[in-house]
């Protein structure tokens, strides 16, 4: 009976060993800390770059010109984000950072891209003959925006066994949309080093 007891508290043992070896631990963390797991791009290079190239393109010293020429506040839309690196790179959520970044700016107004232009139309086209005249809104009375904020993602990468270089180059310029002529351009660039044993790219 004892060789019984010994030999299910041992399986027992095993068997509480293996179940708790392919769990997973979470930890919350604070979601502006700096991570990076991979070495690719992920959130904290989304966030930062949009931060640092919306207050540069602001804070030069011909957009604060242009500005104070204007006399008001120019509307700014942003354009298309393309993603010419080697990596998935969620331009959407970069997007959303450089409108954070323009908005919390206080520097320019803002309107609605394209895509979410269309569905707001849509919108409004049904409110015509379906919501009340007082509240109904009229069709053509969308702001025009003065400028337009475009720009591209790059890569470079350079490996070699289990050590890698990854260059990220983010180009953004500023353009007048009556006249075309650009405003502004930057730049920012981003260089991380990967040791390890395997490296997927």
């Amino acid at each position: 009976m004892r060789k019984l007891f010994a030999i299910l508290a041992l399986g027992c043992s095993l068997c509480m060993v293996a179940c708790s070896s392919g769990g997973k631990t979470v930890t919350r963390i604070d979601e502006n800390s700096t991570t990076d797991l991979s070495g690719k791009w992920n959130d904290t290079d989304s966030r930062l770059v949009a931060d640092e190239m919306i207050s540069g393109c602001l804070g030069s010293t011909k957009i604060e010109k242009i500005i104070g020429e204007m006399g008001r506040t120019p509307t700014v839309v942003i354009g298309k984000i393309r993603n010419k690196s080697h990596e998935h790179i969620s331009v959407e959520t970069f997007i959303k950072d450089m409108e954070r970044a323009l908005l919390n700016s206080g520097a320019v107004d803002f309107v609605a891209n394209s895509a979410e232009r269309a569905e707001l139309r849509e919108e409004v086209r049904d409110q015509q003959g379906n919501a009340t005249e007082e509240t109904s809104k009229e069709l053509h009375q969308e702001t025009g925006a003065d400028w337009m904020l475009t720009g591209t993602i790059n890569t470079i990468v350079d490996q070699e066994g289990g050590q890698s270089v990854i260059f990220y180059q983010v180009d953004l310029e500023l353009t007048d949309l009556q006249s075309h002529k650009k405003l502004w351009m930057g730049d920012k660039k981003i260089k991380k080093f990967i040791s390890k044993d395997s490296v997927k790219l």
